[in-house]
């Protein structure tokens, strides 16, 4: 039914205004929305499958309830008829008289049903693919395509293994194909993944195959780039290379970039160090000489001093990260050419597993060892290069038959991973990227599943509408663990994460994942609101002081204040002396302001704190505003979006400390969940599938990210491009259905269908 009563009030869903519709799903949890006719509580349904409507939580006969409903919706019709024919004459015109506009809208213009994608072509029953077999292993058939790939063996070899096509079945049967059928020597073969589990599940697929003996498959080099780089400087130089200079958790060289910083007295809290590490990694894997980046704004400025300083203390304090595990044995070949001769010797063939997501001190590495034989086989598909941001570079896969003018290209074309419809829609996004090489994936199932697009209202309902999909399917059978729900970047998850902590339903996240609220800004912000609650609060006082311009040793004056004049912290700011005139004026102006934000509403409460007591310019002046990807307005603004639906600040407060210590539990449980929904960026997907996926955000700024769009509007095409190929590779992570949501609004603004998607529906 559409009608029911809700705060005294009779409401009804044709006409109830649809941002309210999550407020109001809210409230019918609660036991607050109520039946017209019995009065007994009713629930408001929020899915993806049908329409929103009203039901009974009791098992009851409803057929009287449903009748009155019915019945006042025709009076409510009537009603609305007769307002439309009453008018009044004025200035020689008949104009209609008290016309509501709210009351003219119908349901269709408050609710957009999903919409399958469309045209796509029937599926073609195949005839059987021609299969093959190697070393007589019935267990492990291949199709044509494959076959030729494994068969190769001689030159460069450059395989396209489009998404879900099986490349790793191809490396493994080319391996052993390479050591039983070819004879040749296991000890000159090595064989290069990106990370430790891929290297680890070819390694458990090669002991499948009876042929290779245990002695073979021990001589076989398999590990990634870092690994097998890493024994080889160890061999080389033990000392300066040990394991006890290893600096083996980002903590670690987090600690050395703020005691440079500090140098030069760069505020930890006023400074993203986490993405300064991450551009100090992109310019040593790109092996980009500092004495030629020309710095292009001041946050990047600090971050060459960093990564010069960095370079400094590691090397007096002979330490070493990851990233010099690349750089230093580049530098050791370079330099070395009688030892670059000895591995040259050992190693005549070579398999570089995900060659989209190689970077350029990579490549070089493997160009060097390799360059005596040109034996080289690349496995890798362009169209999911995700990762430019840590330097990884789709141009080494696309101009490899430029570097290496004899080499022979097989492309695995046959998806065996997603059903038909999932499989053409992917196609239809990706065809449009021009910086790729041509492919057409062809699936071999088809499912009446189509991938579809449904459209919330906001990040909120976006949430409610998926855990009740998820809900509803596993109540008929499905598997918590066959379901993902992927998002562009970590804030992204923030609503997901609170609707499914609510839903008693198995889940777990990434374990680097930090809570939405105790984000570097955000956590500024809460600290406002915590301390107009708890004028005393010493953890909030902390967090607040960096955005009032303030040296983070005011806090031991604050307190010695409050003790020595019989005063709160807050009211200690105004009592601060060796701080600016100015500051000073600013502080007696926003202390008062404080006892006021306890009382108003939360949403109210940011409003005051961004323009009247001077968060918005603590974002514009010291915020991260200067970072292409994380914007600290951006997180003002999803804070809003999660304030909104609470009425005191107190409640908001005691919401968000529930969430960050959800977060921490999700982190420790993570690892005993065996069968739980999967929430993860995109990025972390790659190389996964799920039976059922769902993709959060499906809009301009999100997918694709606000910074692509700006690069694009500067003439660079390439991050758009990228952006691209990650909702491809988010598609095609799905094997039987897939559902992407198109937000109506997106942190509290008007939300465009994203570019890559919007031709589709």
């Amino acid at each position: 039914m559409d009608i029911a009563r809700y705060n005294q009030k009779e409401i009804n869903l044709l006409y109830y205004p649809r941002e309210h519709y999550q407020t109001l799903y809210e409230a019918s949890l609660r036991g607050e929305v109520s039946c017209i006719n019995c009065g007994e509580q009713v629930r408001l349904y929020l899915g993806i499958q049908k329409k929103p409507y009203l039901y009974h939580t009791l098992q009851k006969e409803t057929y009287e309830c449903d009748a009155a409903a019915h019945a006042r919706k025709q009076e409510k019709k009537q009603e609305l008829v007769a307002i439309g024919t009453q008018y009044v004459e004025q200035n020689g015109f008949r104009i209609p008289k008290e016309r509501s506009i709210s009351e003219e809208q119908t349901f269709s213009s408050l609710w957009k049903d999903s919409q399958p994608i469309k045209s796509i072509p029937e599926f073609q029953e195949r005839t059987e693919i021609e299969s093959y077999s190697i070393l007589n292993e019935e267990n492990f058939p291949l199709d044509s395509a494959q076959y030729e790939a494994v068969t190769h063996i001689d030159g460069p070899l450059l395989i396209l293994a489009g998404a879900g096509s099986g490349k790793t079945r191809v490396l493994t049967a080319r391996t052993a194909y390479m050591i039983h059928e070819r004879k040749i020597d296991a000890k000159s073969i090595m064989l290069v993944t990106f990370t430790t589990k891929a290297a680890q599940e070819m390694k458990e697929r090669l002991q499948r195959f009876s042929t290779l003996s245990a002695k073979e498959l021990k001589s076989l080099v398999v590990g990634t780039f870092h690994s097998i780089f890493y024994k080889m400087l160890l061999h080389h130089d033990s000392e300066r290379w040990s394991p006890n200079s290893l600096l083996k958790y980002e903590w670690q060289m987090d600690r050395i970039l703020k005691e440079a910083g500090a140098e030069i007295g760069i505020d930890e809290k006023e400074f993203a160090y986490d993405q300064a590490l991450q551009q100090i990694s992109y310019w040593k894997n790109t092996l980009t000489d500092e004495s030629t980046i020309i710095p292009s704004s001041p946050w990047e400025d600090k971050a060459l001093y960093l990564y010069r300083r960095y370079e400094q203390l590691k090397q007096e304090r002979k330490l070493f990260d990851f990233d010099d595990m690349l750089y230093g044995c580049y530098e050791l070949l370079q330099n070395n050419e009688e030892l670059l001769q000895r591995y040259q010797n050992r190693f005549h063939y070579f398999l570089i597993d995900e060659f989209q997501d190689i970077n350029k001190v990579q490549y070089e590495i493997m160009k060097m060892l390799s360059n005596h034989t040109n034996n080289i086989c690349v496995v890798g598909d362009d169209d999911q290069s995700i990762y430019a941001f840590r330097g990884s570079d789709p141009s080494f896969i696309l101009n490899f038959d430029n570097d290496y003018k004899d080499a022979a290209i097989v492309t695995l074309n046959q998806n065996y991973r997603s059903s038909h419809s999932i499989v053409t829609t992917a196609n239809k996004v990706i065809r449009i990227n021009k910086n790729r090489r041509a492919k057409k994936m062809k699936a071999q199932f088809h499912s009446y599943s189509l991938p579809s697009f449904f459209f919330p209202y906001d990040e909120e309902e976006e949430a409610t509408m998926i855990v009740t999909d998820l809900k509803e399917r596993i109540e008929n059978g499905a598997n918590p663990s066959d379901f993902a729900v992927l998002y562009r970047t970590h804030s992204a998850a923030r609503a997901m994460f609170e609707r499914l902590s609510q839903s008693h339903l198995p889940f777990i996240m990434e374990k680097d994942s930090e809570s939405f609220y105790q984000r570097r800004i955000v956590r500024s912000m809460l600290a406002y609101l915590r301390l107009s609650l708890n004028e005393d609060d010493v953890k909030a006082m902390n967090d607040l002081i960096v955005s009032l311009f303030l040296k983070q040793s005011v806090l031991q004056d604050l307190k010695a204040i409050s003790i020595l004049e019989d005063c709160s912290l807050v009211q200690a700011l105004t009592k601060l002396k060796n701080i600016h005139p100015f500051q000073q004026k600013k502080l007696q102006k926003i202390v008062p302001l404080f006892k006021t934000l306890k009382d108003a509403s939360p949403l109210v409460a940011i409003g005051i704190i961004e323009k009247e007591m001077g968060f918005s310019d603590f974002i514009k002046k010291r915020g991260s505003e200067g970072n292409t990807m994380e914007k600290g307005s951006d997180d003002i603004r999803d804070l809003k979006v999660a304030a909104k639906k609470f009425t005191t600040v107190l409640a908001f407060i005691s919401h968000a400390d529930h969430m960050i210590a959800m977060n921490e539990e999700m982190k420790k449980l993570s690892k005993t969940y065996d069968n739980a929904i999967q929430l993860l960026t995109i990025h972390r997907s790659k190389g996964l599938e799920y039976k059922h996926v769902y993709v959060l955000g499906a809009v301009d700024g999100c997918l694709p990210h606000d910074y692509s769009l700006e690069a694009y509007r500067d003439g660079n095409s390439a991050p758009l491009e990228e952006e691209r190929r990650l909702t491809y590779v988010a598609m095609t992570r799905a094997k039987e259905s897939l559902n992407v949501s198109v937000p109506q609004t997106r942190r509290g603004r008007t939300a465009y269908p994203s570019r890559f998607i919007k031709p589709l529906f």
